[in-house]
């Protein structure tokens, strides 16, 4: 397993260990004690699995304290453009992005811990993607930023997967503006 730390304190890309030949392949996809070893001692307590067509926007998620959530997220099948923005008032990256490609092929994850907001556009039909959370899901923690918020300015390579426009929930038209935010983390 192959760790790779981000401009951004917290955030880590894992490569795994893929062991393959003609039949197939045989990946360790989480273990507690490989994880602790590189600094991600957490327990998790839910996975969660979504399934997206090509062009479906997901995003920016996060859930506030109590039930603050760290994600270890991967793609089962297809691909992604995964991205993590950091929401912690007073952190030397506050609002700054980190993107990830997670692919089937590539088979990566990407730690994105309390903290963080979260999304992620499919790049293929029939991405299946996967994340196991430190905390249980609550309705009333939950939050949101615009995914196309202008103060963050990601680049969400749209064009070069040739999606003209995302396809956003009618939830996420919703979220907040990256300047409204609360100030829910702070370092």
């Amino acid at each position: 397993m192959k760790v790779t730390k981000t401009k951004i304190d917290g955030l880590l890309i894992i490569e795994l260990d893929v062991f393959g030949d003609d039949r197939g392949f045989f990946v360790e996809t989480y273990n507690k004690e490989k994880y602790v070893e590189v600094g991600i001692d957490v327990d998790f307590v839910q996975d969660n699995l979504s399934k997206s067509t090509k062009g479906v926007l997901r995003g920016l998620h996060y859930q506030k304290e109590p039930y603050a959530q760290g994600k270890l997220v991967q793609v089962v099948t297809g691909s992604v453009l995964d991205v993590a923005v950091d929401i912690r008032h007073g952190s030397k990256t506050f609002g700054q992005w980190v993107s990830v490609k997670l692919t089937d092929e590539n088979k990566k994850q990407f730690w994105v811990p309390a903290g963080f907001a979260h999304g992620f556009v499919s790049l293929e039909d029939n991405t299946i993607f996967s994340y196991k959370c430190t905390n249980l899901y609550s309705k009333e923690s939950e939050s949101a930023i615009m995914w196309d918020d202008a103060h963050l300015n990601i680049d969400w390579q749209l064009g070069q997967y040739g999606i003209r426009e995302p396809i956003i929930s009618d939830k996420d038209k919703e979220n907040t503006t990256f300047c409204n935010i609360d100030k829910d983390f702070v370092v």
